[in-house]
Protein backbone atom coordinates (compact mmCIF):
# COMPACT_ATOMS: atom_id res chain seq x y z
CA UNK A 1 0.00 0.00 0.00
CA UNK A 2 1.58 3.37 -1.20
CA UNK A 3 1.21 6.21 1.30
CA UNK A 4 -0.89 9.55 -0.07
CA UNK A 5 1.00 12.17 -0.48
CA UNK A 6 -1.23 13.86 2.66
CA UNK A 7 -0.47 11.41 4.50
CA UNK A 8 3.23 11.61 3.42
CA UNK A 9 3.17 15.38 4.00
CA UNK A 10 1.63 15.17 7.70
CA UNK A 11 4.32 12.77 8.83
CA UNK A 12 7.17 14.98 7.55
CA UNK A 13 5.61 17.66 9.16
CA UNK A 14 5.21 15.43 12.36
CA UNK A 15 8.97 14.03 12.37
CA UNK A 16 10.49 18.01 11.08
CA UNK A 17 11.09 19.11 15.11
CA UNK A 18 13.01 15.60 15.29
CA UNK A 19 15.47 16.81 12.96
CA UNK A 20 17.15 19.42 15.04
CA UNK A 21 18.08 16.45 17.61
CA UNK A 22 19.94 14.49 15.24
CA UNK A 23 23.82 14.66 15.54
CA UNK A 24 26.78 13.70 12.87
CA UNK A 25 29.41 14.39 14.70
CA UNK A 26 29.39 10.63 16.79
CA UNK A 27 28.38 12.41 20.67
CA UNK A 28 25.85 10.80 22.42
CA UNK A 29 22.63 12.92 22.13
CA UNK A 30 22.70 13.31 26.00
CA UNK A 31 25.62 15.50 26.05
CA UNK A 32 23.18 18.46 26.16
CA UNK A 33 22.95 21.52 24.32
CA UNK A 34 25.47 24.39 24.01
CA UNK A 35 25.12 27.11 26.63
CA UNK A 36 22.63 29.59 25.90
CA UNK A 37 21.37 32.96 26.92
CA UNK A 38 17.60 33.50 27.15
CA UNK A 39 18.37 36.94 27.76
CA UNK A 40 19.28 40.20 24.99
CA UNK A 41 23.15 41.11 25.18
CA UNK A 42 23.22 44.90 24.97
CA UNK A 43 26.48 46.62 23.79
CA UNK A 44 27.09 49.90 24.24
CA UNK A 45 29.80 51.75 22.32
CA UNK A 46 30.53 55.75 23.45
CA UNK A 47 32.58 58.66 23.49
CA UNK A 48 35.72 59.12 20.41
CA UNK A 49 35.98 62.60 19.34
CA UNK A 50 32.96 62.95 17.12
CA UNK A 51 30.81 61.47 20.32
CA UNK A 52 29.79 58.37 18.72
CA UNK A 53 26.70 56.19 20.74
CA UNK A 54 25.79 53.12 19.08
CA UNK A 55 23.78 50.37 20.79
CA UNK A 56 23.94 46.75 19.44
CA UNK A 57 21.26 45.11 20.64
CA UNK A 58 21.47 41.10 20.23
CA UNK A 59 18.24 38.85 20.89
CA UNK A 60 18.92 35.15 21.68
CA UNK A 61 17.68 33.75 18.16
CA UNK A 62 20.57 35.54 16.99
CA UNK A 63 19.13 38.98 15.30
CA UNK A 64 20.35 42.35 16.12
CA UNK A 65 19.88 45.78 16.03
CA UNK A 66 22.12 48.45 15.97
CA UNK A 67 21.08 52.24 16.40
CA UNK A 68 23.56 55.65 16.83
CA UNK A 69 23.10 58.63 18.47
CA UNK A 70 21.02 60.00 15.69
CA UNK A 71 18.40 57.32 15.74
CA UNK A 72 19.41 55.58 12.83
CA UNK A 73 19.36 52.15 12.61
CA UNK A 74 20.33 48.75 10.83
CA UNK A 75 19.27 45.03 11.83
CA UNK A 76 20.90 41.82 10.78
CA UNK A 77 21.40 37.95 12.31
CA UNK A 78 24.32 36.71 13.11
CA UNK A 79 26.15 33.40 11.90
CA UNK A 80 25.50 30.43 13.53
CA UNK A 81 29.49 30.28 14.33
CA UNK A 82 29.27 33.87 15.77
CA UNK A 83 25.69 33.32 17.41
CA UNK A 84 27.28 29.81 19.03
CA UNK A 85 30.11 31.72 20.09
CA UNK A 86 28.31 34.40 22.20
CA UNK A 87 26.13 32.40 23.64
CA UNK A 88 29.35 31.19 25.37
CA UNK A 89 31.03 34.25 26.05
CA UNK A 90 27.42 35.59 27.40
CA UNK A 91 27.78 32.54 29.71
CA UNK A 92 31.64 32.63 30.61
CA UNK A 93 31.45 33.18 34.73
CA UNK A 94 34.12 35.86 34.33
CA UNK A 95 31.70 38.23 33.42
CA UNK A 96 30.07 38.34 36.99
CA UNK A 97 33.89 38.65 38.08
CA UNK A 98 34.48 41.77 35.70
CA UNK A 99 31.10 43.64 36.23
CA UNK A 100 32.33 43.48 39.88
CA UNK A 101 35.33 45.21 39.24
CA UNK A 102 35.38 49.27 39.77
CA UNK A 103 36.21 51.08 36.40
CA UNK A 104 39.48 53.70 37.26
CA UNK A 105 39.06 57.31 35.94
CA UNK A 106 41.32 57.47 33.07
CA UNK A 107 43.60 60.17 31.10
CA UNK A 108 42.47 59.58 27.99
CA UNK A 109 40.97 61.79 26.01
CA UNK A 110 38.21 60.84 22.96
CA UNK A 111 38.69 57.39 24.43
CA UNK A 112 35.84 54.76 23.42
CA UNK A 113 33.62 53.59 26.79
CA UNK A 114 32.45 50.13 26.05
CA UNK A 115 29.11 48.99 28.62
CA UNK A 116 28.11 45.45 28.30
CA UNK A 117 24.92 44.05 29.54
CA UNK A 118 23.73 40.66 29.94
CA UNK A 119 20.81 39.64 31.91
CA UNK A 120 21.32 41.25 35.22
CA UNK A 121 25.13 41.43 34.39
CA UNK A 122 26.96 44.59 33.48
CA UNK A 123 30.53 45.16 32.99
CA UNK A 124 32.59 48.07 31.73
CA UNK A 125 35.79 49.68 30.13
CA UNK A 126 37.37 52.44 28.85
CA UNK A 127 39.77 51.64 26.11
CA UNK A 128 42.47 53.43 26.69
CA UNK A 129 45.63 52.04 25.88
CA UNK A 130 47.89 52.84 28.98
CA UNK A 131 45.22 52.43 30.99
CA UNK A 132 44.97 48.94 32.59
CA UNK A 133 44.02 45.71 29.84
CA UNK A 134 40.17 45.55 28.75
CA UNK A 135 38.64 42.81 30.75
CA UNK A 136 39.18 39.59 28.55
CA UNK A 137 35.57 37.95 28.51
CA UNK A 138 33.98 41.47 28.20
CA UNK A 139 36.21 42.56 25.68
CA UNK A 140 36.08 39.33 23.67
CA UNK A 141 32.67 40.26 23.08
CA UNK A 142 32.76 43.69 22.32
CA UNK A 143 35.35 42.49 19.62
CA UNK A 144 32.90 39.90 17.96
CA UNK A 145 29.64 42.47 18.48
CA UNK A 146 32.02 45.41 16.60
CA UNK A 147 32.62 42.83 13.92
CA UNK A 148 29.67 40.62 13.45
CA UNK A 149 27.34 43.94 13.33
CA UNK A 150 29.65 46.16 11.95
Amino acid sequence: MRATPVAATLLAALLAPLAGCARDDGAAATDGPAPTTAVPVVLTKSGGIVGLQDTVTVQPDGRWTRVDRAGASRTGRLSDADLDRLRHLATDSRLAAEAAVTIPATMCADAFSYRLTVGPTMSSYVDCPPDATPPPATSAVVDLLTRATG
